[in-house]
């Protein structure tokens, strides 16, 4: 249970959320790209009424773990941040429609070993730029088992309208918000990052933390939460992810299940993976009009 950005207290759950990874594009070509995608991350969350536990922004994809109340405020979300950080890269380099086509994806994390393995898996791609976890600032990792505030902050909500626009780059109302700026004006992932969930979710041990994020099968862990979602399977493959699914959910094979089980299933799979409807409909063995319906699709 959270307090979300609206006041409302209600159950969550935890999303990793990931823009696909671009090898031919940079997306942050300076410091203010990355001190401005951070910032358009948590401006974000107020807009789509989330809440971000831990992020990391590289130059050319961001990862963020969030709580969020359901599946589709999740997608708004990293829908929200692709928006808005389209709108700088054209501002600042007269770049248009540069993420056209590239794909946000929200996974919801079911069980345990899932959420500890991508809380550790968000920071430890400070080593993809070459930089090492424990100083990489792009990152939410120095916010996490804090144990003293960083001193030399002045709150955000705090600022001039005019510091506002020159800092936060909006003009959105953030007298509310519990975030703090350092002396260079970077947000201080302390006050914007919701540490306490993570640090609840490895029992309250920076060392378990720190081993996880050492022992991380990373291949297995790049595959889950920035490839296998991306990536187009056969037929065959959706067949048995889904049998794993139905096994998982209902203890019974994907066959067996009745059509209202199929349709619980179907809004789960078609976001967290690359899929058609007329694959969804082959594979599951229903009219494609009843997937349209069930996914909310013209």
């Amino acid at each position: 249970m959270r307090v979300l950005p609206n006041g409302v207290f209600c159950s969550v759950v935890p999303f990793h959320v990931c823009l696909k990874g671009m090898e031919d594009a940079v997306l942050c070509r300076s410091d203010a790209d990355y001190d401005a995608l951070v910032k358009i991350i948590f401006l974000s969350t107020l807009a789509r009424n989330v809440i971000a536990v831990i992020y990391a922004v590289l130059s050319n994809h961001f990862h963020v773990v969030i709580l969020a109340a359901s599946q589709e405020d999740a997608d708004a979300y990293g829908e929200e941040v692709k928006r808005r950080f389209s709108m700088w890269l054209s501002k600042c380099y007269g770049v248009k429609r540069i993420l056209h086509g590239i794909e946000t994806k929200a996974i919801m994390m079911t069980d345990r070993m899932h959420i500890r393995n991508a809380l550790a898996y968000v920071p430890r791609n400070a080593l993809d730029n070459g930089q090492n976890v424990d100083t990489y600032k792009w990152s939410g990792y120095r916010g996490m088992f804090c144990r003293e505030r960083p001193e030399s902050v002045r709150p955000v909500s705090g600022l001039t309208s005019r510091e506002k626009r020159a800092i936060m780059h909006t003009c959105e109302n953030l007298s509310g918000v519990s975030w703090a700026l350092n002396d260079r004006n970077e947000l201080e992932p302390f006050y914007t990052c919701d540490h306490a969930y993570l640090e609840q979710a490895f029992e309250n041990d920076q060392a378990y933390f720190l081993k996880t994020i050492g022992s991380l099968n990373i291949a297995e862990t790049r595959y889950n939460l920035e490839e296998k979602p991306f990536d187009m399977s056969s037929d065959s493959e959706v067949f048995n992810e889904l049998d794993s699914i139905s096994k998982k959910w209902f203890e019974i094979p994907v066959a067996s299940l009745t059509k209202d089980k199929k349709f619980r299933i179907l809004p789960y799979y078609f976001r967290t993976r690359k899929t058609t409807v007329a694959q969804l409909a082959r594979v599951l063995g229903l009219a494609r009009n009843e997937v349209r319906d069930v996914l909310r699709l013209k």
